[in-house]
């Protein structure tokens, strides 16, 4: 596959680049991509939830008052579950939801989803360019000369640009990601993938 490289100024250079077939054109694996989605998921989480139980909320352990001859229900004790106030029963504690995989599911789901991108024709290339100083009008200038700017766009770098990163990072439909860090989760969560020239050449590496 052959894609036309833009300037910054949304104007054609007049090069072309060839896409490896065997990252941008395979068969799309969806159960590995359900994989790599869920397992980047379930590893945001903190897992510092925690609730208290009937041992660990304040409150005397005496009982209120005896079993029988009341008139009153039975009760043990103020940090009884059923009181408010009292213990909850079954309630979360802290754990590790951490997911691994193996490393060929985790390329081949990287690999099915730039290969969704590239059948959509959701790829726009763009020579290699850099930012005096980190300016948002000016990445948002680039974005609007690429005709990307009212799309959730995911950028990516050869390697890490930090005047580009803070240039984009105010723009809310746009994430600027070193090529070798993007994950499966941020291609597909993005509608359009924008590659540098310098960038191609960095994802390619990561696959072999």
């Amino acid at each position: 596959m052959q894609l036309d490289i833009y300037k910054k100024d949304g104007t054609p250079s007049g090069e072309k680049v060839k896409l490896s077939p065997d990252i941008f054109e395979i068969e799309p694996n969806d159960h590995a991509i359900y994989q790599a989605v869920t397992s980047y998921l379930a590893n945001q989480r903190q897992g510092t939830h925690k609730t208290k139980t009937y041992g660990e909320v304040a409150g005397s352990g005496k009982k209120l008052w005896k079993q029988k001859h009341t008139g009153r229900a039975r009760i043990g004790a103020v940090r009884s579950p059923l009181w408010k106030g009292g213990g909850t029963i079954f309630g979360p504690v802290p754990r590790d939801y951490s997911r691994q995989l193996p490393k060929k599911v985790k390329l081949l789901a990287r690999k099915s989803a730039l290969s969704y991108k590239a059948k959509d024709a959701a790829i726009t290339i763009v020579e290699d360019f850099s930012i005096d100083q980190p300016k948002t009008k000016e990445m948002a200038a680039i974005m609007k000369a690429l005709k990307l700017s009212e799309k959730k766009a995911l950028f990516l770098v050869g390697k890490t640009d930090i005047n580009i990163w803070k240039s984009g990072r105010n723009l809310p439909a746009l994430k600027v990601l070193e090529a070798s860090k993007a994950s499966t989760y941020d291609i597909l969560n993005s509608k359009v993938l924008v590659l540098q020239k310098s960038a191609i050449e960095a994802l390619e590496k990561t696959f072999q």
